[in-house]
């Protein structure tokens, strides 16, 4: 399965291609985008495993991440989905779905990120009707903690991952 063009008013969701290759690797490699997520920028490498995971989520899963783009001018904004990465956290998600989204810097603050968890979640209610799904956010991540509230989580636990403190959020 291919993952399915989302549109709202200023953005416009679609597969991973190679051609957003660079733009996705160039994200991961920004310290602010990353000082949240692992701590540490993301090298070439790491950026291309994870645009095949972000393929292999939708063959084998049918769900799994977008490319986010403004739809007036095409710009690569961030990415937002779903994914199953079998973490090895207490408590477990059990395999609910989880959620997650990161944004270039020159785009946070807009609302853009809230735009699209909104645009992810309606998709996810109607993929899995009333079923939990799950995110996991860095204590210090204020404004991340504030979409997924807007989008409907709300914490159930606190706890580590890889050594660095997270709390956890469920919806449904």
């Amino acid at each position: 399965m291919k993952a399915p063009t989302i549109e709202t008013e200023r953005l416009i969701l679609s597969a991973h291609t190679l051609e957003d290759f660079p733009d996705s690797a160039a994200m991961w490699a920004d310290e602010e985008v990353t000082r949240f997520i692992g701590g540490r920028p993301f090298g070439e490498d790491e950026c291309w495993a994870r645009l095949h995971r972000y393929a292999g989520h939708w063959a084998l899963l049918g769900f799994g991440y977008w490319a986010v783009r403004e739809k007036a001018t095409g710009r690569f904004v961030g990415e937002v989905g779903f994914m199953d990465a079998k973490r090895d956290i207490d408590p477990p998600f059990n395999g609910a779905p989880e959620a997650g989204w990161a944004f270039k810097p020159a785009f946070q603050g807009k609302g853009y990120a809230r735009e699209a968890v909104e645009a992810l979640m309606a998709w996810g209610d109607v993929k899995w009707p009333g079923a939990r799904t799950v995110c996991m956010i860095a204590p210090e991540n204020a404004p991340s903690i504030r979409v997924a509230e807007r989008a409907g989580f709300r914490e159930y636990a606190r706890t580590s991952f890889r050594g660095a403190p997270t709390v956890l959020f469920e919806r449904g």
